[in-house]
């Protein structure tokens, strides 16, 4: 412990015994006085002499009483950090938008959706929008595709003259 930390309101009675870290706190006290100009070369002396010889923290606050302590500075304020974002989800919209064009990524994009929203509940990742615009769009691609399919099975169902009485 070092004098710095020490105080006089925090002390019981000034007559408390001093230890040798409050002493060489002291002497480090002066030191930055002596450093800053506040001191002269004799009254350093005199008083690195006083703080080695004093026996309890009052002698050692007469010490050093009349020297502006340095007050602590105020915490650092830092923004917090921002959970990562899943990479599953990341995925699932970048699989939806390329269903969009290609087709075939749609169905990864609804099954990395689920796995991503999944996880995020889970672990409290960000990225649950676009794991669920990855679905929408996944699924939204993949009805467009049954649809088509439906459709060009209707039609050629239609062009081979096929009734619908009879039935193959």
């Amino acid at each position: 412990m070092s004098y710095q930390q020490w105080q006089p309101a925090q002390a019981a009675q000034h007559s408390m015994l001093a230890s040798d870290a409050a002493r060489e706190g002291a002497v480090e006290i002066l030191k930055g006085a002596y450093a800053e100009g506040r001191l002269l070369m004799e009254e350093y002396d005199d008083r690195v002499g006083r703080a080695y010889q004093a026996r309890t923290y009052g002698e050692l606050d007469a010490v050093i009483g009349d020297i502006p302590q340095p007050q602590p500075l105020p915490p650092v304020f830092r923004p917090a950090l921002l959970p990562r974002t899943n990479s599953k989800a990341v995925a699932a919209l970048i699989c939806g938008v390329g269903g969009i064009f290609v087709g075939i990524t749609a169905i990864p994009a609804i099954v990395l959706g689920h796995m991503a929203r999944r996880e995020i509940r889970r672990t409290g990742e960000r990225g649950d929008s676009m794991a669920v615009g990855g679905m929408v769009l996944g699924y939204v691609v993949t009805l467009i595709m049954v649809a088509l399919v439906a459709l060009i099975v209707v039609a050629v169902w239609a062009a081979n003259g096929v009734s619908s009485t009879t039935w193959p």
